[in-house]
């Protein structure tokens, strides 16, 4: 299995309108419940209206399209992170599954997933 590191800094934040999201950003994620408005979008493209903010995220994505049926990927991926104390925030998407590491983090998080085999595409 192939995971791409994406280039983007990201910020993941709460906004109080969805006036306020970035909607030309190539990269933002937008999540709404009973109780919040989630952002997670490149930090130089924070609204200006978020009311909490954490930056210094990165991210990785599986490559390909994941049929619904398969079970376990995240888990498995997830799993190697959690063993060696890196913390992550998951995304999924209709075609794939995103985990975003903090950065400071983020090399040594690809890293161990080499290890445990997963083919690592690095930006040049």
């Amino acid at each position: 299995m192939e995971l791409k590191a994406l280039p983007q800094k990201l910020t993941v934040c709460k906004v109080t309108s969805c006036t306020d999201i970035p909607l030309d950003d190539e990269l933002f994620f937008v999540g709404r419940t009973d109780e919040e408005l989630s952002l997670v979008c490149e930090t130089a493209n924070v609204p200006t209206g978020a009311i909490e903010r954490e930056d210094g995220w990165r991210a990785f994505r599986i490559q390909g399209v994941l049929d619904f049926s398969l079970v376990g990927i995240l888990a498995k991926l997830t799993g190697v992170l959690a063993r060696n104390g890196i913390g992550l925030f998951a995304i999924s998407t209709f075609n794939t599954d995103y985990v975003l590491v903090k950065e400071e983090r983020f090399s040594e998080a690809l890293g161990l997933l080499a290890d445990e085999g997963y083919a690592i595409a690095r930006l040049q």
